[in-house]
Formats: C-alpha cells, structure tokens, sequence
C-alpha cells in the first residue's frame, strides 16, 4: 500500500529505519530485512495502523517494494527510492542459532533525510519509532533541534549499542521518551548502571533485553521505578534472528494503547518467542521465490 506522503487523514504512528539487504552468508540469499521492516511486519499482523519512512536504493529496491506490496505495509510514496544502493549488512547464524551480523553498510541512508512531504506529516502523528543506524539518529537531531518532535511520543531501538557511548546515548535520549538497548554484553556490566543513571535524570523510559537472560526495566517517567523482569527461555526451532524486532514492536504496541510498563514487557516477550520458529525474521511465505536474489 503506498501512501502519498501528506495526504488523506493524519497518520498518528510513523515508522523510521532502514530497510536492508540481508546477506546471509552461508546460504549466498540476499533478502529484504532490517530491523524497522520486521517491526513493520509485526505492527502489520498486529492491526496496528502507521506509515513507514523509509529509502531504498534505485539499484536494488525490486525485492524489498515487492515485499512491500505483497504484505500490506502502508509505506509514503515520497522519494522512497533514491540513487544508489540500499543499505546491507552480512548474517551468518552460528551453531547455537543465534545470528552474528556485521559489515553493515549504510548505502543511500549515509545521507538520509525526510523529504518536505514526509516532515509534514509529523504535524499529525502523536508517536513515531526510530531505528537509530547513523542516518537515522542525524535526522532524529535535526527535527528536534527544529522543534518538529513536541508533542510527539518518541521511541528508539538503539539496536545492540555499537553506534554508542554513554554520552551519546545521554545526549540522544533528550529527544526520545522510550528507548531500547538489545544488550550483547553481561548483565552486571557497568553500562546497564549508567544507561539507569540516564533514564532517571532525563526521565525516560529505558528497556534493556537481555535475550533469554531477562529484560532490565528503567522508568524514570513520574515515580521512578525499575525492575528486572526474567525471560522463560523456549526451544529455538529455528534462529532468534527478529527476536529483539518482534519483542520491540509488540511491546511498543501494548505500551502505546495501555500505558502498562509490565504488560508491555510481557507482551513484548511473547512477541519475541514467535520468532524463533522461523529460520529468518519473519515466517518463509513472507518471502516470496521471486523476492530472494544471489549476491
């Protein structure tokens, strides 16, 4: 479904983030992937209307439109295909079915910005969740600085820290009101300390996963509360590849039309086990034959 971007009746949920070339390794596929699509796809299935922001490259954009179209995610029609190629990354799931994802390569996101009609569009929406690869995180900057972000709930997926400091991360949650680490490390490590510190100071919402270890909760919003929630590990029939997405956008979606922290990390749980049935992000029918291509 596409969406001209500023047109018809105000769209209350945006989506923002790349869509990527999944390069998975040991197979040779390359399919459309990426973080924001699988949140997309959830939001999808979940009834839960909302528009995707997103680029792709003019040279590979085939595969991911389709997908697109195929699946019903609304998504604006404005310069959502630019010059160049769409941004990549390199998959390889290891024996424990856990991925391991490197190389990633920004392509037309390196530049990415909303076009005049996308921005318009933020006149109506009352939330809007951003996947912060570099991109991202520069455009989430300049709305805020131009004071395009009031009045709009603001959630992120700071995916699994590697474009942050603690710093950084201070600086960018002055923007955002719901932020998300997929943490990689231990859980006593230093960090998890300071990533409280922040969400206390600023008073935000900061939710850590730990994969099958637990989910640190950090609401700094009101009175401040904190608890650390343990996760009930499940057979992984396929990989935990989508995981962190699926647990993002189901617990977002909970927390959006409930206000409850705790049903929202409950929700977000379940929503995180439905993937490790799948051997890729999303359920097989999603991608089509004609959708998968040889790098």
């Amino acid at each position: 479904m596409i969406v001209p971007a500023g047109a018809g009746t105000p769209i209350e949920t945006l989506l923002v983030g790349p869509i990527s070339r999944d390069r998975y390794i040991q197979t040779g596929e390359e399919l459309p992937g990426g973080g924001a699509l699988n949140v997309a796809w959830h939001w999808r299935q979940l009834g839960r209307p909302f528009l995707f922001l997103t680029r792709l490259g003019e040279q590979d954009a085939g595969p991911a439109l389709d997908l697109l179209e195929r699946t019903g995610i609304a998504h604006s029609a404005d310069s959502i295909v630019a010059p160049g190629r769409s941004a990549a990354i390199d998959i390889v799931i290891e024996d424990d079915r856990q991925p391991y994802m490197d190389h990633f390569v920004e392509g037309v996101w390196a530049g990415f910005q909303l076009t005049p009609g996308e921005e318009r569009l933020l006149d109506g929406a009352r939330r809007l969740h951003a996947v912060l690869v570099e991109g991202a995180i520069a455009e989430l900057e300049r709305l805020a600085a131009a004071g395009r972000l009031r009045g709009i709930e603001v959630a992120a997926d700071f995916l699994s820290f590697r474009h942050y400091t603690l710093e950084r991360f201070a600086r960018t949650m002055g923007h955002v009101n719901v932020g998300f680490v997929g943490w990689p490390g231990a859980p006593d490590d230093p960090t998890i300390v300071r990533l409280r510190e922040v969400a206390f100071d600023l008073g935000r919402l900061v939710v850590v996963t730990m994969g099958a270890r637990s989910v640190h909760v950090f609401d700094g919003r009101g009175r401040p509360w904190e608890a650390v929630i343990p996760v009930e590990a499940v057979p992984v029939a396929g990989t935990t590849l989508g995981c962190g997405d699926a647990f993002i956008a189901h617990c977002l979606d909970e927390l959006w039309r409930s206000g409850d922290v705790e049903l929202a990390v409950q929700r977000g749980k379940v929503g995180g086990a439905l993937t490790t049935e799948w051997q890729r992000p999303l359920p097989d029918d999603v991608y089509a034959e004609e959708v998968s291509i040889r790098s």
